[in-house]
């Protein structure tokens, strides 16, 4: 028996739940089913990320992934503030640790004064001193709009306040969408639990996007690797030696913001993560593998072509991960004065990151429409920000209307593109 709503979202991460709740907005008396294979929110990307509110700093100004950061990251912390979900916004610290540094720690100042980025100021080497004790550099970016937030606990008020709007609309648990097709001018989604019939599909799947959309019968240019990223946390006694957000100069060629000190809304402060490929989608320890993740990344053209462009890149990552040691003379970079017996280990992520046949990093939030069906491919850091402006964009791609009031030119020299197939 047919499960009959108007709209359906596929996955039941943050920008997948974001979107059902700006939909439930827009269209109130209309039923959404929000369709989840596991068997809570937040399992994956969304519980097992940094948990930053990202500034909008490091983006192409005039680009979409600056706009929506900057447009998401106001209506996160609104939102924040109107349901009391806990967050703060304690300010970030991006430190140049030697002089070759600070030429790409200066771009990124002009990034952000371009982008709006309010409040950022340069620091000398006494004024990172002054706000970051155990911190050493020579220049350093004072970023006060970056924060942290439970994303877990946003993605569950959108489904609270879904469910307040329409009593009809529902979060569907366990439900894994195995099959696509259409009959009588429906789509049709079969789930390993219930048959579901709709209008219109959403599908924001995050690290099975790329085979969702396979099943739709899209030939896409591009594959879903996974990437691991470990974090270590300070013990108690060393916790005093981190206040605010503190990031390295990023490395220009890599979408990865590099190793940084992280204080958590429960307390605890982290450091990581690193980002090494990883042999299973959601391998969340050192030695989790999957034949088929495996075979799926080797069978792929891209995956070569990335590994020979960063093998060295890569070798190092990978001996940090399995060497204490070696992470922490990482973060000695920026914090000298931590020790082994500072940090241990605490838990791992993976990434979802769609790399091209040329073995290139996709950087672009890559949205694709395929008539009645709307698939986000590919939605990396800053997406859990930018998720309520990411849901706008994605819903006036759906439904061919505007939400916002960006007037933006789209085409490929954006970090957000749309391709209609």
């Amino acid at each position: 028996m047919e499960n009959k709503f108007d709209f359906i979202i596929v996955g039941g991460g943050i920008v997948g739940t974001a979107t059902a709740y700006k939909l439930q907005l827009k269209f109130p008396k209309k039923t959404i089913a929000i369709l989840e294979k596991e068997n809570e929110l937040g399992k994956h990307q969304t519980g097992r990320n940094s948990g930053v509110i990202h500034s909008g700093i490091y983006y192409k100004p005039g680009s979409l992934k600056a706009l929506n950061c900057n447009d998401g990251r106001h209506q996160l912390v609104d939102f924040a503030k109107k349901y009391h979900i806990e967050h703060d916004i304690c300010g970030k610290i991006i430190v140049a640790t030697n002089k070759s540094d600070i030429p790409v720690l200066e771009n990124i100042f002009e990034n952000g004064v371009k982008n709006g980025t309010e409040g950022i100021t340069f620091l000398d080497s006494e004024e990172i001193i002054n706000k970051e004790p155990f911190i050493k550099g020579d220049k350093a970016i004072w970023v006060p709009t970056a924060g942290i937030i439970d994303y877990v606990a946003v993605s569950k008020k959108f489904i609270e306040i879904i469910e307040s709007i329409n009593p009809k609309s529902r979060l569907f648990l366990n439900n894994e969408v195995l099959e696509i097709s259409s009959r009588n001018k429906k789509i049709i989604l079969n789930t390993n639990q219930h048959d579901f019939s709709t209008e219109k599909v959403i599908i924001c799947a995050g690290l099975h996007s790329d085979r969702i959309a396979k099943t739709d019968n899209l030939s896409l240019q591009m594959q879903i690797v996974g990437f691991r990223g470990d974090y270590y946390k300070f013990r108690k006694e060393a916790k005093h030696k981190i206040n605010n957000l503190v990031y390295p100069v990023p490395d220009p060629k890599y979408p990865f913001l590099g190793v940084h000190f992280t204080p958590m809304v429960n307390g605890d402060i982290e450091c990581g993560p690193n980002a090494v490929f990883s042999f299973k989608r959601e391998g969340y320890s050192r030695t989790d593998f999957s034949w088929k993740d495996t075979f799926e990344a080797f069978s792929f053209i891209g995956t070569w072509k990335l590994f020979a462009k960063n093998w060295q890149k890569g070798m190092e990552e990978y001996k940090r991960a399995f060497s204490k040691k070696l992470f922490v003379k990482e973060l000695q970079k920026l914090m000298p004065d931590i020790s082994d017996e500072d940090v241990v280990f605490s838990r791992s992520g993976v990434r979802a990151q769609a790399v091209d046949q040329n073995g290139d990093m996709v950087d672009d939030f890559k949205i694709i429409k395929n008539g009645s069906i709307t698939h986000v491919i590919n939605a990396p850091s800053p997406a859990a920000t930018a998720c309520m402006a990411i849901a706008d964009e994605i819903i006036s791609k759906a439904f061919e209307i505007n939400l916002s009031n960006k007037d933006v030119t789209l085409d490929q020299g954006d970090c957000c593109y749309y391709t209609s197939e």
